[in-house]
């Protein structure tokens, strides 16, 4: 509580998080115009894709995994199951990192089997998978770093002082997750920006992977194992940054990243590969009709 209320965040500090809100924000945009323009793509295929992760990872799996392991986080009780799990963290963390797997790669392939059908061509995939990312760059960093700017101006000035006690007298079990985001917010650095840029740019390029690997598997049903298979790639590379998160493995933010990076850029190459490189295209010709 001392140092909470003792907090202060500094000028550099407030800055960084200025300039990561905009880079945020306007790099992904930057990005899907650029490919529309050079590929002549229609911009719904980018818009599904994020419409798609909006809809399947924010509005369907966000709450069903918060009711089942996390209720405390959405003001519900404790029940059984997310009690067994608490004590479990090793499945608790497989269950963080199933749920983006399943709902996620799901959502890929519905969209690529109804609303995308008739958008043979290659560059499809790429689109949606741009759509999917640079739309989770700019939720997670874009408006979270939005938010922390706030919270900075409020720290300086003394506001924030009632909004822990408000969190002090309904709900003291959350003083711990306000500490964390108050730490996060004072002690913000230029490589807690680059990190954090690294982190967002691999997972791009891991979701754009992705939606190449769910495109094939939809327009070729011999190549539909695809699709399980980037839903156990998602698994492994969130149960992983969760067993992190619940200090289940100890490593460096770093090293964190570097798995990721790995991961990444493996699922990006090797569906650029079979997708460019293998059999030239899933269909021959071209076309962006539908």
């Amino acid at each position: 509580m001392d140092f909470m209320e003792n907090a202060h965040v500094g000028t550099s500090s407030i800055i960084f998080l200025i300039i990561g809100a905009v880079i945020s924000i306007t790099v992904p945009i930057a990005v899907s115009i650029i490919w529309i323009i050079r590929k002549k793509e229609p911009v719904s295929s980018i818009l599904i894709g994020a419409a798609t992760f909006l809809l399947f990872a924010l509005i369907l799996e966000k709450p069903i995994q918060n009711v089942l392991a996390f209720p405390t986080a959405i003001g519900l009780p404790d029940h059984t199951v997310s009690r067994f799990l608490s004590s479990n963290p090793v499945l608790l963390a497989l269950v963080a990192g199933l749920f983006p797997g399943v709902f996620e790669e799901t959502g890929r392939l519905i969209a690529f089997g109804t609303v995308l059908k008739k958008r043979k061509n290659r560059e499809t995939s790429v689109s949606y998978g741009i759509g999917h990312g640079c739309f989770e760059v700019i939720l997670i960093l874009g408006i979270s770093y939005i938010q922390y700017i706030a919270y900075a101006v409020m720290i300086n000035t003394g506001i924030f002082g009632t909004v822990i006690d408000q969190v002090a007298s309904q709900a003291p079990d959350q003083l711990g997750s306000v500490e964390t985001v108050v730490r996060s917010i004072t002690g913000f650095s230029f490589s807690d920006l680059c990190l954090a840029f690294a982190e967002r740019g691999f997972a791009v390029l891991f979701h754009i992977g992705a939606s190449i690997l769910v495109f094939c598997a939809c327009r070729d049903k011999k190549r539909l194992w695809l699709y399980p298979l980037a839903i156990i790639i998602h698994t492994a590379m969130d149960f992983v940054a969760a067993l992190y998160l619940f200090d289940v493995i100890k490593l460096s933010p770093l090293a964190l990243e570097m798995i990721i990076a790995v991961i990444g850029l493996s699922v990006f190459f090797g569906a650029y590969y079979c997708l460019y490189r293998k059999d030239g295209a899933v269909v021959k010709k071209p076309e962006n009709a539908g």
